[in-house]
């Protein structure tokens, strides 16, 4: 698969990857802007969240792409037969806070390659994109009980938490998400600062008050349901009234914790 020139204006198609302490293979991250180059995305897509038809249609990440929004994907570009997709991200044009603004919608990456820097590169190249564009804001959505994306989010990446959203999605049907409600939390990530390095690991919260996650909320999705219903109702109560009350989330903790401010 050859690198994707992008329509005039639209900035640059690809970003080589830095190799991390994780073994990335050679990656470039490029912007899509042709129906065929989007197959395999779908396919990316469907086979991280367990769905036997497409999570994002192409037809919808096409009319996202021509109408100006983000649709990007990681390639291995190392093989001896030709460019290898290890993940894809889309995100729709929007406004926050009275400012322009990508609303991220979801980002999907292999397994044999997650925990590797990929996703945090492929959110830098996200924030770029956008910084290019005089964008100020990225926002996306998240589940509070999945503690590797609060963590990621959260310490990693730095995002602010702007509110929590109740059954944001109604009923989700996908093997990740069945059976559970679709509480997520909202986050925003300013994107002039995106990148800078400002992280919010929870360190010195001994005296904070502290919000637990599960350890493997998936996995306690299949073996114990009714388990999953009491960290939900427990968390939403301790999350949704801290951030009613104006205390927001100031970090999350290396034990799984979100740590909660004062007003």
């Amino acid at each position: 698969m050859s690198t994707i020139e992008p329509p005039a204006g639209s900035g640059p198609a690809t970003t080589a990857v830095a190799r991390g302490s994780a073994p990335l293979p050679d990656i470039e991250i490029r912007n899509l802007a042709r129906a065929e180059e989007m197959v395999d995305a779908v396919e990316v897509f469907k086979r991280v969240w367990g769905s036997p038809t497409e999570l994002v249609r192409l037809e919808m990440m096409m009319a996202i792409s021509h109408s100006g929004g983000y649709v990007s994907a990681a390639f291995d570009t190392g093989g001896d037969e030709g460019d290898t997709i290890l993940g894809a991200s889309i995100a729709i044009l929007a406004h926050y806070r009275g400012e322009h603004a990508l609303h991220s919608h979801v980002t999907g990456i292999l397994p044999g390659v997650q925990h590797s820097g990929l996703g945090r590169a492929m959110k830098l190249h996200q924030a770029a994109w956008a910084a290019e564009r005089g964008i100020d804001w990225i926002v996306w959505t998240f589940d509070p009980l999945v503690r590797r994306n609060a963590w990621f989010n959260i310490a990693v990446l730095g995002v602010e938490v702007h509110g929590y959203l109740q059954s944001f999605y109604g009923e989700m049907t996908d093997a990740i998400n069945a059976g559970d409600e679709s509480d997520r939390l909202l986050v925003a990530w300013h994107v002039p600062s995106a990148g800078s390095g400002a992280t919010r690991d929870g360190a010195g919260a001994d005296d904070a008050e502290l919000v637990p996650t599960p350890e493997d909320i998936v996995e306690l999705r299949q073996t114990h349901p009714a388990e999953v219903a009491r960290w939900r109702r427990a968390t939403r109560d301790a999350l949704a009234g801290a951030l009613d009350d104006g205390r927001p989330v100031v970090g999350f903790t290396r034990a799984g914790e979100y740590v909660i401010g004062d007003s």
